[in-house]
């Protein structure tokens, strides 16, 4: 630890550069995030330093970054909107009341990720196929890529919007292509190697802009424009009026606790897949639980210190780790810079043209959506490609947690319809008329109907073996399946002998019924079954 925080290190040079270029890009988004919400950014851009901070400091993959995110702020926009609407029909009507249930809904959403990450329930998320995975990646790429386009547009406090045009949208345009040429070109020219490509370009078109006085938007007429003060701001401080005017009831309960389990499930969703991307990236392996519990209580911190949910995004890990950004020390840094700037730099942030900023990000669209989908579509299953374009455009048209959700469904469904049909059936006859029967493959609930078309019970002699050496008993369907069968071979006066059940299974059957006994062969040991599954732990 001590030798990884050296000054030499050239591990903590990259973090430090590649958090202060991550933390720029940071700005826009979350000021996007609010403006979404309907809350000053001011209060995004303080949960993005709170989240951002305890989620890099107990997180379970270094190099994540977290902040307020749009995925969380979509869930919660009826909340507000609700939530305003009660606080007015209040005896004593209340203004704004909708941003002391958002607070209560993050804490008790930080509490769920809590729960489940104590739970262990991070560790399903290593149960996402990988056409899932890459349709998650492209979906996402696409999704930032339109929400940069908005960039092109001015926009007032009343929502209304026009297209940038004339000089000024070229002058756009041309910045953007600027910042895409630095970031792509820079590095290799290696004209430096102490700051990542992305800061340098940001640093370069934010002088072009200032030295040249040009007609484009910055950070801060983006923030003003949608009716914001700017980003000078306080340090984060306990937010007592939520105690005073949060109503503590059975009714706030119900009315928070949908949205707070909602925004709970898509901000772990999306943070753990962030998390199992990054792992693919840099060979390592982060600990899904333990994100788990950090992203809880960086939104209940957040809640209490009057700041917005958040959870890992995407965009801005990405930036980070093409910065080089490796470890703990990039997300920390990209937190107290963003601190900074609210504190002390935002009149030098607010001079910033967003055209840097969306170049930045053209740039890591580019390099996240996995091109190599085109490639292999003809060649994986059509199935595998089905679920890769199903999920790609229900996370451009819907949600990433509803398309994750949905492409898991969609391979569980695909996985479990395969399997039932490879239910096969060896019979053979022993010299003293006993019929065998040797089951292979899985018997589940989809099975079940191709176990049972493979016995023939009123033809069969009067004794029968039903061997599930090459066969792996899956679920509590499966063994309900192989009751019905033996009584039905029991109600046509017939004998049957089970061989090479699980010790699970013969347990579960027996409790189940106590002729098993008779029913399940003991004496048989061979050393190449070992196929049960942990189901029927």
């Amino acid at each position: 630890m001590k030798q990884y925080f050296k000054i030499n290190n050239p591990g903590i040079k990259n973090d430090i550069t590649a958090g202060i270029t991550t933390s720029l890009a940071m700005i826009p988004e979350v000021v996007a995030f609010a403006f979404v919400l309907g809350i000053d950014p001011l209060v995004a851009l303080s949960g993005a330093f709170i989240v951002g901070l305890i989620a890099a400091i107990f997180g379970g993959r270094p190099g994540l970054i977290s902040g307020a995110a749009g995925a969380v702020a979509v869930v919660l926009i009826d909340l507000l909107i609700e939530g305003n609407a009660k606080g007015l029909a209040f005896e004593t009507p209340v203004d704004n009341m909708g941003y002391f249930y958002l607070l209560a809904t993050v804490i008790l959403m930080g509490t769920i990720q809590v729960l489940a990450g104590v739970l262990k329930l991070g560790k399903f998320v290593r149960l996402i196929p990988h056409p899932v995975m890459m349709g998650f990646v492209n979906g996402l790429a696409i999704v930032i890529f339109m929400a940069q386009l908005k960039m092109f547009f001015h926009r007032n406090p009343t929502g209304d919007t026009w297209m940038m045009a004339g000089s000024e949208l070229y002058t756009m345009i041309g910045l953007v292509g600027l910042t895409m040429g630095i970031v792509f070109f820079l590095p290799k020219w290696k004209v430096t190697a102490k700051l990542p490509a992305a800061l340098t370009a940001i640093l370069v078109v934010t002088l072009v802009k200032v030295f040249s006085d040009l007609n484009v938007t910055t950070v801060g007429s983006y923030i003003k424009e949608g009716g914001g003060k700017g980003l000078k701001g306080e340090f984060p401080t306990p937010n007592l009026e939520l105690w005073e005017y949060l109503p503590f009831s059975v009714d706030t309960f119900t009315f928070i606790f949908p949205f707070a389990a909602l925004a709970a499930a898509v901000g772990l969703i999306e943070s753990l897949m962030t998390l199992n991307l990054v792992d693919e990236i840099t060979e390592t392996r982060g600990n899904g639980n333990r994100e788990c519990i950090a992203q809880g209580a960086a939104n209940i911190a957040s809640g209490l210190l009057g700041g917005t949910a958040g959870c890992g995004m995407i965009g801005q890990t990405m930036i980070n780790i093409n910065s080089k950004g490796r470890g703990r020390a990039s997300g920390i840094v990209m937190a107290i810079t963003l601190l900074i700037f609210i504190l002390f730099a935002d009149k030098y942030i607010e001079m910033v043209p967003i055209a840097a900023l969306v170049g930045v990000m053209f740039m890591m669209v580019i390099e996240t959506f996995a091109w190599s989908s085109f490639r292999i579509l003809k060649r994986i299953p059509r199935s595998d490609a089905f679920v890769l374009i199903a999920v790609s455009a229900i996370t451009v048209f819907e949600d990433l947690a509803i398309a994750v959700v949905a492409g898991v469904i969609i391979s569980a469904l695909v996985f479990a319809w395969e399997s039932s049909k490879r239910v096969r059936v060896n019979r053979t006859v022993k010299e003293d008329g006993t019929k065998v029967y040797e089951i292979w493959g899985s018997v589940f609930f989809g099975s079940i109907q191709n176990f049972n078309s493979k016995f023939d019970i009123n033809n069969d002699p009067e004794k029968v073996e039903i061997d599930f050496m090459e066969a792996k008993v899956a679920d509590h369907s499966a063994l309900e399946a192989i009751f019905v069968l033996v009584e039905k071979y029991e109600k046509s006066g017939k004998k049957v002998i089970l061989k090479h059940l699980s010790t699970e299974c013969k347990d579960l059957m027996r409790k189940a019924s106590p002729k098993f006994h008779d029913l399940i062969e003991e004496s048989v040991d061979d050393p190449r079954y070992h196929v049960m599954t942990e189901a029927l732990k």
